[in-house]
């Protein structure tokens, strides 16, 4: 059966793209689209789409604001189709925040050809949010809030700060920025360092960072070559780019490289993972989280296989489960956790002797 597709765009050149991509695919099939939310809410009524792909700025009533009613009350999967200039990238997290399954970046230029050329990738991205179960968020913390001074990771020149030095390693994909998001505000400022692989575009990530980094008590921030894993930091893998982790004088640092795609992904969970078993061995906690598809699944076998302690998200608080099912399926996972036990899991792994 096609997945049934509403668009909520007050772009008409972009509905009319859509259309004729949506026509061209029997996986899928556009069964209304609107230029504003306020005419798309009786539409979407009538129709009962399984996705909504959705535009963030718009006259009336903005995306942002409609998708929070919508998941608040009726959740529906939704795929945010935004610009790529700042405003609108900070505005996608929010979305992304308060429930959207993926987001997939638009140029304010060229756009009729982009969407065109992105035929495959919009297809994928439907049919995977219709698949999803998006998790609705009825209030969303403020990135904006003050940070308490307390929060704040201690000094790192201490005894325990070196002595404690065990890596963890989190891969994620669709759903996954709400799942870290969980995860990392769950954790107290001098919970151990963790290098992250967020499926995400490359203009995203930055800012993604940032966010979090206003959330959480640990310090959040894109990772750069050469960044040292520490205590207290969280880094996240630059979209468009590989991240790797390196063991240098019994410090961990992240090596942060370009090449090829992997499993169609860069950065990829696999490329990460494969080197933390390397490094660090057993000394390490690898963690696959909500996504679609197999990427992390091989790499985290390899972790596995190397004495290092594995964990799966449950199939219950996914939003896709499909990266952590086909880890489980290759005999790689020592624990299938619900989301919310997972920032316990981290600091019982921390304490272990």
């Amino acid at each position: 059966m096609a997945v049934k597709v509403f668009v909520v765009d007050d772009s008409a050149i972009v509905r009319q793209a859509l259309a004729h991509i949506l026509a061209g695919n029997a996986e899928v099939e556009l069964v209304g689209s609107a230029p504003n939310p306020l005419l798309a809410m009786d539409a979407i009524r009538r129709t009962s789409p399984d996705v909504l792909l959705l535009d963030i700025e718009m006259p009336g009533m903005d995306g942002l604001t409609f998708l929070r009613q919508i998941m608040s009350t009726n959740p529906i999967p939704t795929v945010i189709c935004s610009t790529l200039s700042t405003e609108g990238s900070k505005v996608a997290l929010e979305a992304l925040s308060a429930g959207a399954v993926s987001v997939m970046a638009k140029p304010k230029l060229g756009l009729k050809q982009y969407l065109d050329d992105s035929r495959r990738e919009m297809i994928l991205a439907l049919k995977t949010a219709a698949r999803s179960r998006p998790r609705a968020r009825h209030s969303a913390p403020d990135p904006h809030a003050a940070k308490a001074p307390a929060a704040r990771a201690p000094v790192l020149a201490s005894v325990h700060a070196f002595a404690m030095n065990k890596p963890v390693v989190i891969g994620s994909s669709t759903g996954g920025t709400q799942a870290l998001e969980l995860v990392l505000t769950s954790l107290p400022g001098d919970a151990p360092g963790i290098a992250i692989t967020q499926h995400m575009p490359e203009k995203f990530t930055a800012m993604y960072a940032q966010r979090l980094n206003g959330l959480c008590a640990m310090q959040v921030r894109e990772a750069k070559d050469g960044d040292r894993l520490e205590r207290g930091v969280a880094l996240i893998a630059p979209g468009g780019l590989h991240m790797q982790l390196r063991k240098t004088a019994g410090q961990y640092y992240v090596h942060v490289v370009d090449g090829p795609p992997v499993n169609r992904h860069k950065p990829s969970v696999d490329v990460l993972f494969k080197s933390a078993a390397e490094v660090a061995g057993r000394d390490a906690l690898g963690i696959i989280m909500t996504g679609m598809g197999d990427d992390g699944a091989r790499g985290m076998k390899v972790m596995h296989d190397g004495g290092a302690r594995t964990i799966a998200q449950n199939e219950e608080t996914c939003v896709v489960f499909g990266m952590p099912k086909e880890a489980i399926k290759l005999q790689a996972v020592d624990d299938i956790l619900p989301l919310e036990q997972i920032a316990k899991a981290i600091l019982q792994f921390d304490s272990r002797a």
